[in-house]
């Protein structure tokens, strides 16, 4: 009988580009799990110890930190050294007290921003889609995979339900309170682009075309250093309004 499922191995070549390994000295890379984020968006904990962290030289040693319970990620230890680690999601190092947040960035597309311990309490997610459940009670599926309840006393006059879809919310790590709603409103909400060629740029959002589908819709985004930018609806993260609620890299919010 054959095998079912797609394959589990991934070629050095095939990995995403913004993975910091090798090419050509191995033929192998490791293949993130099924988790939060997908391989296209992702990188595994073990590359982020050992590549981006740069703790460790071998990839053993990284497992056996990793499996030691070295490394939290949005609060949780986790112990897959294959565990796939996205955007705004925060890690911490449980030996040192240091704290990072994945961040988009130009070129490189993500990166490890350092965090203060009290801003690695919360993440911002994006609200991917909203759904009604049994006993009319609101769920919102958020970009990394959560699943936040939002309970209605009055199924019939639904006043609770205050959230829209491509809006952010703001989060407590790992006990998943919401803090903040923020919403997507043109000539409001600060974005930062998460996706293709401006990725990583941030700005107001200033226009929005209409259309059926998310990546359809183009927005239009005026950059804090006075750029114009176009871009998909798809492709934005709403960070915040007059300022942004996380850590930026540096010079991303210079004029």
């Amino acid at each position: 009988m054959a095998r079912m499922g797609g394959s589990r191995h991934l070629k050095r070549h095939a990995a995403p580009d913004f993975w910091p390994i090798l090419r050509k000295t191995f033929k192998w890379a490791l293949k993130p799990s099924p988790g939060p984020h997908p391989i296209i968006r992702s990188i595994p904990l073990l590359v982020v110890v050992r590549d981006v962290l740069k703790y460790v030289e071998r990839s053993k040693e990284a497992r056996r930190l990793i499996a030691e319970g070295h490394f939290k990620v949005d609060g949780i230890v986790r112990t897959d050294y294959k565990f796939p680690i996205g955007f705004m999601d925060v890690i911490e190092v449980v030996d040192t007290g240091e704290a990072f947040r994945v961040i988009p960035v130009p070129t490189k597309y993500m990166t490890l921003i350092p965090i203060s311990k009290d801003e690695a309490t919360f993440k911002l997610c994006r609200i991917e889609n909203k759904t009604t459940v049994k006993g009319g009670h609101i769920q919102l599926n958020l970009h990394d995979g959560r699943n936040v309840l939002i309970r209605v006393s009055d199924p019939t006059k639904p006043v609770e339900d205050i959230y829209k879809t491509m809006g952010t919310l703001k989060i407590s790590i790992p006990s998943q309170e919401i803090i903040k709603y923020i919403p997507l409103e043109v000539g409001k909400s600060l974005v930062v682009v998460i996706g293709g060629r401006n990725v990583g740029k941030v700005g107001r959002l200033v226009n929005m075309s209409e259309g059926m589908r998310r990546y359809r819709k183009q927005v239009k985004i005026e950059g804090l250093r006075g750029e114009t930018i176009y871009t998909t609806l798809d492709k934005i993260f709403v960070i915040g309004m007059e300022t942004p609620e996380i850590t930026l890299p540096e010079g991303a919010l210079s004029g």
